[in-house]
């Protein structure tokens, strides 16, 4: 282990553990095969742990889980679902897909569940597909007098496919936190149903469920989607419920970022979505703290449909993801999961009055979940400048749009932080008020760079040395109280 050993030297080997051990082995291997990308590998680990990581939608996953997908299964081809595949020697495969399974129904309470998909954004459209094929194109096979899709004539078929592409969907907007996924006119989500939105109140930031009933009245939508990327509030998915209903819309909620925090009973009573909810997304990664990857939760009504997410949507699955899925599920399983769900919104929730506490503006004023929005113009900045500045003081964050964004969502007036990747080293309410100071200092001492022209650039700007070379110290001093996988040292 020569290579390794020269980055790693506090832990002697035979004190290390079998983790510690196989992520050695592993790496070593690799480097003698292609060492610039073992290499890589071992810095953006050095990376990670001399940075704080906010990023809402990022976290870490354990060794368990990062190990389970480096394995054989990425050399078999599964498509199909447990028990009905249309490759031979997929028995190994079945077996972790259905345990994954499994463990979902018994994490959520759900009736079916859906593993294979790649990510959030494959599931959105596996439900999606799932919840038009559902409504539309079974009721049209039905009253052409067919039997299957495959009996339809050409015209018959084309006259399907117009209607299936012209239903529509009512989500949140891009501009109020809603995801890309949901209609964005730049994502296929939007050219393949004719999306409509709904935005925050524009003074307070918040969900108007009156205006959302009145929209759904005007548009009819076929799926009412509720989910964000960006709102720092819980949902009433009681009351979303209703709307659906009101209208006869399939009602489907996107808990991508907030799955870890139903799943550890953070959210719960209306503010669960299992429940109200006819079809659920969400990512495994995120809150969940599993590897990248999509699922999507259903009622046995829609399950006939989801399971149809190869060919709908999908190519084959990816059988070692799911396996390390099928790992993060066990994991979460665990009543420590639910303690560390509930530290999490906490951390946030201390974070954001810390901020407050200290002159900085939030959007909605404060926090119910795991992100926060601070708007940064009152510091004459805009979101692109304050992420540029904390990542030099070691502090890692993405900048994001603030509702009616004036700067548009490449530059933006915001920045989104989270506290899922911190809870999970172990931080707690001393350091998320340490953090919030770091985080002031940094925005009071960045300015904008001028351009030729004498205006301020929206992207470039300077941060005081002193205050920067300040926080990078704090900033390495939690750290070394909280390192990330101590495991391998």
């Amino acid at each position: 282990m020569t290579y390794l050993n020269s980055y790693f030297t506090k832990t002697p080997e035979k004190e290390r553990s079998s983790a510690a051990i196989a992520f050695f082995a592993a790496l070593d291997h690799l480097y003698s095969t292609a060492p610039s990308v073992a290499t890589a590998i071992v810095q953006e680990l050095q990376d990670q742990r001399a940075f704080l990581k906010m990023i809402a939608s990022e976290n870490y996953c354990s060794l368990a889980v990062q190990l389970a997908m480096g394995n054989l299964l990425t050399d078999k081809y599964a498509e199909g679902i447990p028990g009905h595949r249309f490759y031979a020697g997929c028995e190994n495969v079945d077996a972790i897909e259905t345990e994954a399974i499994e463990l979902l129904k018994e994490i959520f309470h759900v009736e079916h569940a859906y593993v294979q998909p790649h990510s959030g954004a494959d599931a959105n459209l596996v439900a999606f597909w799932a919840c038009l094929v559902k409504r539309v194109q079974t009721k049209e096979i039905e009253r052409l007098g067919k039997k299957t899709l495959d009996e339809l004539t050409p015209a018959e078929y084309e006259g399907v496919r117009q209607l299936l592409v012209n239903q529509k969907i009512l989500a949140m907007s891009l501009n109020s936190g809603g995801h890309l996924t949901h209609g964005y006119r730049h994502n296929i989500s939007s050219k393949m149903m004719q999306a409509f939105h709904y935005d925050v109140d524009p003074i307070t930031g918040l969900l108007d469920y009156k205006s959302i009933a009145k929209q759904a009245q005007e548009i009819r939508p076929a799926i009412l989607l509720a989910g964000y990327s960006a709102y720092p509030r819980r949902i009433n998915f009681a009351i979303m419920k209703e709307i659906a209903a009101s209208v006869g819309a399939t009602f489907m909620v996107d808990m991508a970022h907030f799955a870890g925090l139903v799943a550890g009973h953070v959210f719960q009573g209306e503010y669960n979505p299992v429940p109200y909810a006819d079809i659920i997304t969400a990512t495994t990664h995120k809150t969940m703290r599993g590897p990248r990857g999509g699922i999507v939760l259903c009622t046995n009504e829609y399950k006939e449909f989801v399971d149809k997410g190869c060919p709908l949507a999908l190519g084959g699955p990816l059988p070692h993801v799911m396996a390390a899925k099928c790992v993060a599920f066990r994991e979460a399983t665990h009543p420590d999961f639910a303690k560390y769900a509930h530290q999490v919104v906490e951390n946030a929730r201390i974070l954001s009055e810390a901020l407050m506490q200290q002159g900085v503006k939030l959007v909605t004023n404060g926090t119910e979940n795991h992100l926060l929005i601070i708007d940064v113009t009152p510091f004459h900045l805009t979101g692109r400048h304050v992420e540029t500045a904390l990542r030099q003081a070691h502090i890692t964050c993405s900048r994001n749009a603030i509702p009616f964004d004036k700067n548009g969502p490449w530059y933006t007036s915001g920045v989104r932080l989270g506290t899922a990747a911190l809870t999970t080293l172990g931080m707690g309410p001393t350091q998320m008020k340490a953090i919030a100071d770091m985080i002031v200092a940094i925005l009071k001492a960045t300015t904008a760079a001028p351009t030729a022209n004498g205006s301020s650039s929206k992207s470039l700007c300077s941060v005081a040395p002193d205050v920067l070379e300040t926080v990078q110290h704090k900033v390495q001093e939690l750290l070394v109280q909280f390192p990330l996988y101590p495991e391998i040292a």
